[in-house]
This record gives structure tokens, sequence and C-alpha cells, in this order.
């Protein structure tokens, strides 16, 4: 079976799995847990900030960074199509008891302007503009990386209006490895960066926040109230640190099989793709036939093959390690057989 439904679901090589086994652990709740706290220490260091905390998923780490950044009945400045409003389950809502105000783009990158005339004047009957939230690089929007440029743009609004600035990164490695900036460059303009481990880096589980010291100490005891505070949490940490250290390095290559991909769905007679926004692993695609997007992804499984769906209207094919360069052109082939099919009727 290949599977393009996320590259979420990696799985652990055996390199990695004897990492963990080999990890030096300890009470991760005492601070104790010696691979917890390498983890740690190296991921702050790649970004360039003093401090860093594990936390079990990307979402805990987006949430914590809200509730550390507002109170209740704050206000959060997101992108529309941000994970943080489709894909955490109105966790904002609960946890920080903020809500989001959404500001629709076109990549991922909303207007400076716009940005601006979403912050709330100070007038009591308006929430309290509270953060900014980025997502890079940007999911829904098919992988797109935000670039330095416009993340200096919206820091200075940030700045100039005393509002917290925050990044959901969990693929910023993908974005990182395609635009040549590095970590501490990216992370530089942001409070906090939540960062994950268990998508194109392929470690099982995790992820982490970077910031600093008084925002990791805040996120410390939101991940206790939230129950990450985990044990012998080392286990995990050494598939992250193996991660970093091996896998980070050939994310190139998704990127390049993600390329070929999208090449491959341009050309055929049913399907569409815009090349210019295949930056990192992502593809999203759309088919021009009259088939049901449950029926399509069934007849794709039926014939080996796994993808998603994406924005209304759209496919997605998310490419990872364990996806071989022969399994592209198959893959691509398995759409057009399957579109072939449909087109007939």
């Amino acid at each position: 079976m290949i599977d393009l439904r996320s590259d979420t679901v990696t799985k652990p090589t055996p390199e990695m799995r004897e990492a963990m086994a080999q990890a030096d652990v300890g009470d991760d709740v005492y601070g104790e847990d010696a691979t917890i706290n390498e983890l740690q220490e190296y991921t702050a260091e790649l970004f360039g900030k003093p401090a860093a905390i594990f936390v079990p998923s990307g979402t805990m780490g987006n949430q914590i960074c809200l509730a550390i950044h507002t109170r209740t009945g704050d206000e959060v400045i997101c992108e529309a199509e941000s994970h943080i409003f489709h894909y955490e389950t109105a966790g904002a809502s609960v946890i920080s008891r903020t809500q989001l105000y959404c500001v629709p783009s076109e990549r991922g990158s909303p207007e400076p302007d716009a940005i601006r005339e979403a912050i709330r004047p100070h007038v009591y009957y308006f929430p309290k503009t509270a953060a900014i939230a980025l997502e890079n690089s940007h999911n829904r929007h098919g992988g797109a990386v935000i670039s330095q440029e416009y993340v200096l743009q919206i820091e200075k609004i940030a700045r100039e209006n005393d509002i917290a600035f925050h990044c959901d990164g969990a693929r910023i490695w993908n974005a990182s490895v395609a635009s040549g900036v590095a970590l501490k460059e990216m992370a530089e303009p942001f409070d906090t960066l939540s960062v994950c481990f268990s998508k194109g880096l392929g470690a099982p589980v995790g992820s982490i926040i970077v910031g600093k010291k008084e925002h990791i100490d805040a996120a410390r005891k939101w991940r206790k109230i939230l129950g990450g505070g985990m044990r012998q949490a080392g286990i995990l940490a050494a598939g992250a640190l193996y991660a970093l250290k091996n896998q980070l390095p050939t994310l190139k290559s998704d990127h390049e099989k993600a390329r070929e991909f999208a090449v491959k769905i341009a050309e055929g007679e049913f399907t569409e793709v815009d090349l210019t926004r295949v930056e990192t692993n992502i593809v999203l695609f759309k088919v021009h036939v009259p088939v049901s997007p449950e029926l399509f992804l069934q007849k794709c499984r039926e014939r080996g093959l796994l993808i998603s769906s994406g924005r209304v209207g759209w496919f997605r094919a998310v490419f990872h390690h364990q996806i071989l360069k022969s399994q592209v052109g198959e893959a691509a082939q398995i759409i057009d057989e399957v579109l072939q099919e449909f087109a007939e009727f």
C-alpha cells in the first residue's frame, strides 16, 4: 500500500527503534529524564531560543502557547485555513477560553494591512487582540512556505501593538529546507514556536515548544494541567533526537518526490495541480470527472493508494521518507487509471 494520506503515517526505522531502546530515562516531571533534557537543550539551540519543553503533540503545543499568551476573553489572529482553527477541536475556546479571528489569504500569508485591520481597538466591548499566529509551512495551502520577509513584516505589526507572536511550526523543518533559511533565523521573530517531530521527521510521538524561559516555565504548568507531564518519556525523546540528527538532512528528497508526482499529475487528462504551489512535501490537486470524493478515495484504496481530502474541492498527497522513489509514478498512474474508469461512464 502506498500511503500518501499524511507524513504522520511514518513508522520508526530499525535504527530509531534501537536508539529508543537504549535511551537513558528518568522522571521528566521531576526534570530528571536525561534524554528529554538533551532533546530540549538540543532543539532550543537549533532555534536559538533560551529554553524548550517536550509535549506529546503539536495540538497541545499550540494550545499551550495560546494559553500562555492570552487571558480569558482575548482574541488570537490566525489565517483562515490554519491548523489551530480547523483541526484542534476548538481547543482555544476550551483551554485558554479565547476566540480566533480568521483572516483569509491566497497562500497562507494574509496581507499585512488585513492583519492590522483585524487588531481590535482598545474599547471595552471588543475582545483584546493578544496574539498573532502564523503557520509555516502551511498545511491547507499545500505546504506553502511563509517567507521570512513576510514574517518580519508581521512581527513589526505585533511589536508595534504589544501583541504576542506565535508560530505553528509543525513542518518548519520542511519550510527551512525548501527556503534555505536557517531554523535560528526563522525562529528569531517569534515569541514561541511549536515544532513537531512526528511528521516528516518520522519520530513516532512528540512536539516541542521553544521560547523564552518565562514562557517555557508557564508552559510547564499548562502541560501538567493538560495531562502532558510524562514520566520516563526519554524513550520518545530518543526517537525525536534520532530524527533531528538523521532524518532532517533527508527532507529535500521528500520535496523532490512531491515535485515529481505533481508534474505527473499536471500532465494527466483528468487532474489539475498548480505547480507553482508545490514547495515542500505536500501536493494538492483537483480532479475533473463526475465522482464523489468518497468514491474516488475508495477506488484509489482498492488499487493500493491512500490519499486524503484537502481543502474543499481538493485532494492531498503528502510525501515522506518511507515512500520509495519508484512509488511516485505508480501513485500517479493509479490516480489516472481510477479517473479514466469514471470518465468512460
